[in-house]
């Protein structure tokens, strides 16, 4: 299949939907697997076989329960508010509905994919919901049933030439219009039915079924079964329900290229974008739903991988209750908090789930979301349900209500998911998140008009959140931060277009060395970073500690003709910022300059701090830049007030470095404090070749190789990561990657005296210790990036408590 048919599409016609009206399950571009069953393969040549409604009445019942909303009382507040809202809504719609050559209401003239088809789906659930003041009326069915058919005879006839987006033709419109048919049951006469069928088959035809590939994979996939179910209920056709549920299959297995999910949790849309807080939640919506509805039927899916990939795929990258923007592609700049949005329904997804998965794995998923819940105080999770799905809504109100479901507070530890270049960081009381690009993947997606200025998003954009900073980049952050000062990152200023680059995140730089070594609790990340459309070479590091995170650059490169900078940080805020003992005024008095709210500062030793956010130590930094502005932007023109801090490595660096340390959360005393211990951690080197640190309190050396060599203690024989850890009980752990995914064999060699292998790692061949330790590994390559992780004993003249040996 063409890689790209969406974009022969959107030239077709201009009534593609943009922005907001694009679902996020929409296309895919790659992945391999066949259509089979535990029985074999399913022949699409086999004649349809026709059931009684005995087998379909149970699905269409519980589709009913599961999609339109079930589980509460109608009479109870807010149900009996909302439901009635709906029922006027529905009331309204069938009064003013007057087919007619080109419309179906006035107000909405066609194709419109998406507004129409999605009334008539309103009106069909008022009809099934109790408490709306339509149940079970007959006329509103007929007129839905009315709808459907005109609809279907002016755009979705078999007949029908296909323009615009392909995601309409195949799965929105379908889907809508087939869920709205099944709720009304026999309203939809015969005929109706029939042409309904002969219009999907046509546009779904089973052959988009036959191959996992092109938009055939990952959320696409799950909804194409979707509609093939809901088009088997539609005329009780057991052949096409067992169609919908063997053509699920491709979607489970781990893959180690292109579309779907990784071992190490990454989940790839697109080919090469990261997607859980978009197409992977759209994935696990409809999965959820799938089992739940087949569950007890001759179709019960049976597959189990989906159920880990909750906690190692999803559970990652949602923080108090919003799902990062790390994982959303295209879609971050569609909508103020849509973070939060995204985080309820995969919220939803996983009680939905649960209700499928085995006791312990539904009751610990239950306290995950309610720590989730009560955690989202920015838009409170159980309030903001009220005014979407019901069900989900009564199945968190009875968890949050019950006593005996413990919160689950947020994790402690390191998530580094090497596969799609993303690491999460845990710490009690803040949380960090790192977006990094690779030669697999790319710098930034954009597509139908969205994030066209995304660009530096994988240039090593550092996220985090301290306690209260829920809304960080939820409060129209894309759509007014300058797009070239992306927090974290390093940047040539060349300006770019919009939409620079391949569009669906086809903007791979060649760097391989993309990723790092963590032990679950600390890591040393690394990035070889290539600035987007730039001759900008960069070496980026990040070691992720208890309260900081010590960053690295070196060997900064360019030949644009423009500056390079790094930024510091860039926060949403207009809060005091406070530099060295000094605020704005002090420094003005005492000499510094400052144009507008430009302040340049030059230093030795320094620190700056942003009142209620946290603090930023900079030692030996030549010169920190800050301005404070307000920015506005986006459709609705809002204006949000920022905080920027970069360094200008100048126009075309040479060899240019940084040092800098985030300390998230921390207080202007506590901030003064650790910039003032000048030996809390040692930069043991920084060069293009090697990056290392020493953090004698925590026991840890660490040490990313871009190349083979020496530093800190530490030899590699080729380039790779390591994170030593002295446990000051006499143990200490040697975790290694490799991040280019390309050794056969590494060698690294820690001098330290080691009394013995604690425990091993199937891929260590050989170790050696005693006055120093020697590690071999083989074929690295074959584990996609991962942390192995090796533990010793150490003789007792060698340990010291608190980890305190340190290199010379």
């Amino acid at each position: 299949m063409d890689r790209y048919p969406r974009r022969l599409f959107l030239q077709l016609s201009g009534v593609a939907a943009a922005g907001a009206l694009i679902p996020a399950s929409e296309a895919s571009t790659s992945g391999t697997g066949a259509l089979t069953t535990s029985a074999g393969v399913l022949s699409p040549a086999l004649p349809p076989v026709r059931t009684g409604d005995g087998v379909f009445d149970p699905l269409r019942r519980r589709w009913r329960e599961v999609t339109a909303g079930s589980g509460f009382d109608a009479a109870a507040e807010p149900y009996r508010t909302r439901l009635a809202m709906l029922g006027t809504a529905a009331a309204r719609y069938r009064d003013t509905m007057a087919p007619a050559d080109g419309s179906l209401w006035p107000d909405q003239p066609f194709p419109s994919f998406v507004a129409t088809p999605r009334r008539l789906l309103t009106m069909a659930r008022v009809y099934a919901l109790p408490g709306t003041g339509l149940t079970g009326d007959a006329k509103l069915a007929e007129a839905v049933a009315t709808g459907i058919d005109h609809y279907r005879r002016q755009v979705y006839a078999a007949d029908a030439d296909q323009v615009g987006n392909w995601w309409h033709w195949r799965i929105g419109v379908p889907k809508t219009l087939l869920d709205a048919a099944v709720l009304i049951g026999t309203h939809l006469t015969g005929p109706q039915t029939g042409a309904l069928r002969d219009a999907v088959d046509h546009f779904v035809p089973e052959c988009l079924l036959d191959d996992y590939s092109g938009t055939s994979t990952g959320a696409n996939r799950v909804d194409l079964c979707v509609v093939t179910l809901l088009r088997a209920m539609l005329t009780s056709d057991a052949r096409k329900a067992a169609l919908a549920v063997s053509a699920l299959s491709p979607v489970f297995p781990y893959v180690s290229e292109g579309d779907g999910f990784y071992r190490d949790g990454s989940f790839i849309q697109h080919t090469f974008t990261p997607y859980q807080g978009a197409y992977g939640a759209s994935l696990l919506t409809g999965l959820a739903t799938l089992f739940a509805v087949l569950r007890g039927s001759p179709w019960e899916i049976t597959d189990q991988n989906i159920f880990d990939a909750v906690e190692r795929s999803f559970a990652p990258f949602v923080h108090d209750g919003f799902c990062m923007d790390l994982v959303r592609g295209r879609g971050v700049g569609r909508e103020p908090y849509g973070d939060h949005r995204r985080g309820r329904e995969i919220a939803s997804a996983i009680l939905l789930l649960g209700s499928s998965a085995s006791a312990a794995e539904g009751a610990r998923w239950q306290g995950m979301v309610k720590g989730w819940a009560l955690r989202d105080t920015r838009e409170p999770m159980l309030k903001a349900a009220e005014s979407g799905d019901l069900a989900f809504h009564a199945r968190l109100a009875a968890i949050l209500g019950d006593d005996a479901i413990p919160a689950t507070e947020e994790p402690v530890g390191h998530r580094l998911l090497a596969m799609s270049a993303r690491a999460v960081h845990r710490r009690p009381g803040w949380c960090a998140g790192l977006s990094m690009a690779s030669y697999r993947i790319g710098h930034y997606e954009h597509g139908n008009g969205e994030n066209l200025r995304g660009w530096h998003t994988g240039s090593g954009m550092l996220y985090w959140w301290a306690e209260g900073h829920g809304d960080q980049y939820s409060d129209s952050f894309w759509p007014t931060v300058d797009p070239y000062r992306l927090p974290g990152t390093t940047v040539s200023t060349r300006r770019l277009a919009d939409g620079a680059g391949e569009a669906w995140g086809d903007t791979c730089p060649p760097a391989r060395w993309v990723g790092g070594a963590t032990d679950g609790t600390y890591a040393t990340v690394g990035q070889h970073l290539y600035g987007f459309e730039s001759t900008m070479e960069a070496f980026k590091s990040w070691f992720f500690l208890d309260d900081a995170v010590l960053c690295l650059g070196a060997g900064i490169t360019s030949g644009d003709g423009v500056p390079v900078e790094t930024i510091v940080d860039n926060r949403r805020t207009d809060a005091v910022l406070t530099v060295d003992d000094r605020g704005a005024d002090a420094l003005l008095r005492t000499g510094y300059r400052r144009t507008d709210a430009l302040l340049t500062v030059d230093y030795e030793e320094g620190w700056a701090h942003i009142a209620g956010h946290g603090g930023y130590v900079l030692p030996s930094c030549p010169r920190l830049n800050t301005l404070s502005e307000e920015r506005t932007g986006g459709s609705d023109q809002m204006t949000r007030s920022y905080v920027t801090l970069w360094l200008d490595h100048g126009v075309d660096p040479r060899s240019a470095g940084y040092v800098y340390l985030l300390l998230p959360g921390a207080s202007l005393a506590e901030t003064r404090a650790r910039a003032a211990d000048l030996g809390w951690a040692r930069v043991l080197v920084n060069t293009a070749r090697r990056q290392g640190v020493h953090v004698p309190s925590l026991g840890i050396t660490a040490v990313n190789f871009w190349n083979d060599g020496a530093a800190g203690g530490l030899t590699a024989s080729a380039p790779c990561a390591v994170l030593v850890r002295e446990r000051g009980d006499g143990t200490a752990t040697l975790t290694v990657s490799d991040p280019r995914r390309g050794l056969s064999e590494l060698t690294v060699t820690w001098d330290r005296p080691v009394a013995e292998i604690l425990h091993g790692h199937p891929l260590l061949t050989s170790a050696t210790t005693g006055a120093n330790l020697t590690l071999t590994f083989g074929r690295l390559s074959d584990r996609g990036g991962g942390s192995k992780t090796i533990t010793v004993r150490l003789p007792p003249s060698a340990s010291l408590p608190g980890g305190s040996h340190g290199p010379a």
